[in-house]
């Protein structure tokens, strides 16, 4: 296999990268930035993702030694030879990704479920872990959205407010004509018990509005 060393990913030239679904920045050491480009692992785990049609993230890649150390990585952890890969499953099915990556050439698998994720590298043909639980299917079964409760509901304020607001301009109206027919000192405030009225009435037509439109746009999300 081909190796070759770089002090960071970045010194990688763009005609040495020939991995279109990886970048040189996602396989170098997380702890120091150095890259080790072995070019068989590499190969093998585009072939991967080649046959998986799916991304795959990596967690980690090419360790440093003194980063691996630093980690608590095997002392002969192909990680450091640039021949292992953590592969995330949080958008593989576990089962059909091992079966993909020993049909490219993957021999060593180890299974993390707790922490999500399979080791695949090129050592000696060997398994360590516990394997993932069987899912139904490919993909975790996907949550419903959450239903808005009552206090947040946008229909609720917006419905609440057209109420408050209709029974403001109707009490105005009816405190208006007691006024009018009782009061004859306290006529001058009629217009302004008036106007009063239709700021009620604009509140309650906005809260309409609101309501409408909280509906519409739930419908359109599937929240009905």
């Amino acid at each position: 296999m081909t190796k070759t060393f770089y002090a960071h990913w970045r010194d990688v030239p763009e005609s040495a990268w020939r991995w279109p679904n990886f970048s040189s920045a996602e396989i170098a050491c997380r702890g120091t930035g150095k890259l080790l480009i072995n070019e068989g692992a590499l190969d093998k785990l585009q072939a991967l993702r080649d046959r998986l049609g799916k991304p795959l993230i990596v967690r980690s890649a090419y360790r440093s030694p003194e980063h691996n150390k630093a980690v608590g990585g095997a002392t002969r952890s192909k990680h450091m030879e640039g021949a292992a890969f953590d592969i995330d499953m949080a958008n593989h099915d576990p089962v059909a990704f091992e079966a993909a990556a020993r049909a490219v050439g993957f021999l060593g698998f180890g299974f993390y479920p707790r922490s999500g994720f399979i080791h695949v590298d090129l050592g000696a043909a060997r398994q360590w872990g516990e394997r993932f639980p069987v899912r139904e299917t490919a993909f975790a079964v996907e949550a419903p959205p959450a239903r808005e409760s009552l206090a947040e509901s946008r229909t609720m304020k917006g419905g609440g407010a057209a109420g408050v607001a209709t029974l403001g301009a109707a009490g105005v109206e009816v405190a208006q004509e007691v006024l009018a027919e009782t009061q004859e000192a306290i006529l001058p405030l009629v217009p302004y018990l008036d106007a009063l009225r239709w700021v009620f009435i604009a509140v309650a037509l906005g809260g309409i509005a609101v309501t409408i439109y909280a509906r519409l746009d739930d419908w359109r999300r599937g929240r009905r």
